[in-house]
């Protein structure tokens, strides 16, 4: 369907997903730091990190839209509004596992995805203001029980077996499945649930109004820096670097280097310091802090230009509309890239999925259709929504 602010439909909300899926296929295709050298590119030092959770705070605002938004749904109406996002999440997981079966070095998100959207359900009836403090409490101390809980479940399985993304066969080791799920894994879902709750946050205010719109960009930069600037001062003059470069991480990695693109493989255990740095995929508080204000940020800023300007943001909100298809068309693009005996350049492998994906969007848009993920996903949830009144009736 046309994608119209009158027909309910938020294109500025479009534009930041569309902004998410670019951002993070750039960190996909092109190299995080500067070849033959510890430093971060710039593509590693904007977009890793924060393109994963500006996709996932979207996500939460998505499953406030669709319980009603500010007006949130009665609870009739929540009950048919869960088990439509159930079968939404269901459907997307199972997209993740299919892709997890592919040959690639992409940490694919979709599984983790669709377990997200579960995790969220409960909270989906919340008042606003009791929301706000689960979504506080939740991203300052998330971290905290995924510190405290790592160290005692790697010592009791290993999800390192699972070598590489979730996939059917994993199921096969189903413990060691939830704890890479849920709390070792690239997106630990107990911290990154975080996003999702601050998402429907955001999603149950008036979002076509400009004072809100204003005040979730100038909220998400004040929040982004506000976590940088304790980060770099727990760090630098409470000494907290000095600490972490003296641990057995900190002197096997360049961890100054990875502070700025990405903490992953990193052993994050044997010191409560780990929990003051910022560095993307960390899943820390200052990290979660961080990475949800700049995804904040940009929702805000894509609302205010969408409302007034919505052809502008077409080349974003059009793909933004079909995430779930052309995310899942990249990763397959990406597994294809990847096996080649000579790696492509990255500009143009990235360039021409860019360039197509937009087209694409855009011809669909023209005709009213969907993705065709996007037409399974709404069918499914359409068929569960109906499921319930059937049965009353």
């Amino acid at each position: 369907m046309a994608i119209t602010q009158t027909a309910g439909r938020l294109s500025g909300i479009d534009a930041a997903r569309g902004i998410a899926l670019f951002g993070m296929m750039s960190t996909h295709v092109f190299p995080l730091y500067v070849d033959g050298t510890a430093e971060a590119s710039w593509i590693g030092s904007v977009f890793s990190g924060r393109s994963s959770a500006l996709f996932a705070l979207v996500a939460g605002i998505g499953l406030a839209l669709l319980s009603g938004g500010a007006r949130m749904h009665d609870t009739a109406g929540l009950s048919r509004d869960r088990r439509g996002i159930a079968a939404r999440a269901v459907v997307i997981a199972m997209v993740g596992l299919m892709l997890g079966g592919l040959e690639t070095n992409i940490a694919v998100i979709l599984f983790h995805y669709g377990i997200l959207f579960l995790m969220a359900l409960p909270f989906l009836g919340m008042p606003v203001r009791r929301l706000a403090w689960w979504a506080a409490g939740w991203t300052l101390l998330s971290p905290v029980a995924a510190f405290l809980l790592r160290p005692w479940l790697e010592s009791a399985v290993s999800p390192a077996d699972l070598g590489g993304n979730p996939a059917l066969e994993h199921f096969a080791q189903p413990l060691t499945l939830l704890t890479d799920i849920l709390v070792t894994g690239y997106y630990p879902a107990l911290q990154w649930l975080s996003y999702l709750l601050l998402g429907i946050l955001v999603g149950r205010l008036n979002l076509r109004s400009t004072a809100v719109q204003a005040g979730v960009l100038l909220a998400g930069v004040g929040a982004a820096g506000l976590a940088k600037f304790v980060s770099a001062f727990l760090l630098g003059p409470l000494g907290g670097l000095a600490v972490l470069l003296g641990t057995e991480q900190g002197r096997r990695y360049d961890l100054e280097a990875m502070l700025q693109v990405s903490l992953t493989g990193i052993d994050q255990t044997g010191t409560w310091w780990w929990l003051a740095v910022s560095a993307p995929h960390s899943g820390t508080p200052p990290d979660l802090v961080h990475t949800a204000g700049t995804a904040a940020a940009v929702v805000g800023l894509c609302l205010l230009v969408g409302s007034r300007l919505p052809r502008l943001l077409l080349p974003l909100s059009a793909p933004g509309a079909m995430t779930l298809t052309l995310y899942s068309l990249h990763i397959w693009i990406m597994s294809v890239v990847d096996q080649q005996a000579v790696p492509p350049e990255p500009a143009p492998v990235y360039w021409a999925q860019a360039v197509v994906f937009v087209a694409v969007a855009l011809l669909l848009r023209k005709l009213h259709a969907r993705g065709p993920l996007e037409y399974v996903a709404a069918g499914a949830s359409d068929v569960a929504r109906a499921e319930g009144s059937v049965r009353k009736g």
